[in-house]
């Protein structure tokens, strides 16, 4: 059976579409070839995710364009998709049949859509349940590999293989923040209100962290583990960790402050920060994998942050780190790290 062009490529080839931004975007234009009046597309699809429900993807003939909008857990049912072609023209929307949480596929018209036209954007639609079906799928995966491992990690455990050992040496900004006296707290006080406190800790660290650039390798107990790639300069990864740090400092002290008129306690915290190399990939059993760094470099930036307390400041520098920032910095001398061979020069911001 011979079938219009772009029911043929839904059949052969849509399903591998990088994702679903491109698969509309290339339906779309199959369908203006084939001489539907489209003005623009959307496509909306539930995903697995921590605080995402849903993910829009929206088309404009005109430009070819593709923008994309987000719809919360706990927010209102979206229309994003709706509202948006319904400001382009007349508007037809499809339920995609698929193992999916009921995808929808709309189009937005030029000029009313002639019944036949209505007929072909329904069956576009049907042919559509496949690859939306093996899209959302990966998209899933993804979404979930990213909510636990961080952006650039899940993209390199997608993308490489699953086998122990497998990684490679970077040069990166390494961050290690903890709380202070935390487990002691978290012993008078109640499980909800420790796990409260902890969301709270992190979405102001990971926030920072995730804001300038870097990315959050571990979650220990209390504690973070981030890294700055280097992509250009090792003074830009060094820069933007400090930048991270001054917005996590600022979102504590707002925190605090909210805490304090709750009658709870402050949640106090040290960071430390260096600059080195680090084995990033698969470590682990053979049948059980973590996707982490490991090195000197790692050991030495857990160490330093373990000296915040002794010192009396919340936030240290190592030399190789304050060797890679035009930032003004107070010299604390050099200090014996546990576990680490040399002294390492120590520094802190002007104003801690």
């Amino acid at each position: 059976m011979d079938l219009p062009a772009p029911l043929a490529w839904l059949v052969d080839e849509a399903g591998a579409s990088p994702g679903p931004e491109s698969f509309l975007a290339e339906l779309g234009d199959r369908l203006l070839a084939d001489g539907l009046p489209l003005a623009g597309g959307a496509l909306t699809l539930a995903v697995a995710h921590p605080i995402i429900a849903r993910r829009t993807w929206l088309w404009r003939a005109e430009t070819g364009a593709v923008m994309e909008a987000l719809g919360f857990v706990g927010g209102p049912p979206s229309q994003a998709g709706r509202n948006w072609l319904a400001g382009l023209g007349p508007v037809q929307e499809d339920t995609v049949a698929s193992a999916l949480d009921n995808p929808v596929l709309g189009w937005a018209g030029a000029r009313p859509f002639a019944p036949s036209e209505a007929s072909r954007l329904r069956q576009a639609a049907r042919f559509a349940a496949a690859p939306l079906a093996a899209l959302g799928a990966r998209a899933a995966l993804t979404a979930l590999l990213e909510a636990y491992l961080g952006r650039r990690s899940a993209a390199r455990v997608q993308a490489g293989p699953l086998c122990r050992g497998t990684g490679e040496t970077i040069r990166a900004a390494l961050l290690c923040a903890d709380l202070r006296d935390f487990t002691a707290m978290s012993e008078v006080t109640e499980p909800a209100a420790v796990i409260a406190a902890l969301d709270a800790w992190f979405d102001r660290i990971t926030g920072a962290v995730h804001a300038f650039g870097g990315e959050v390798l571990k979650f220990i107990g209390d504690g973070v583990l981030a890294i700055f790639p280097v992509t250009g300069a090792p003074s830009e990864a060094c820069e933007a960790a400090l930048r991270a740090i001054a917005a996590a400092r600022a979102g504590m002290a707002h925190l605090d402050a909210v805490r304090q008129a709750q009658g709870l306690p402050p949640l106090p915290f040290g960071v430390a920060l260096h600059f080195g190399e680090i084995l990033w990939g698969n470590i682990g059993a053979a049948d059980r994998l973590d996707f982490t760094a490991i090195g000197p470099a790692v050991n030495l930036v857990s160490r330093l942050e373990g000296l915040c307390k002794p010192l009396g400041r919340s936030v240290l520098i190592s030399g190789a780190a304050a060797n890679e920032t035009t930032t003004a910095l107070t010299p604390l001398g050099e200090h014996l790290l546990r576990g680490i061979a040399h002294p390492c020069s120590v520094f802190t911001l002007l104003e801690d």
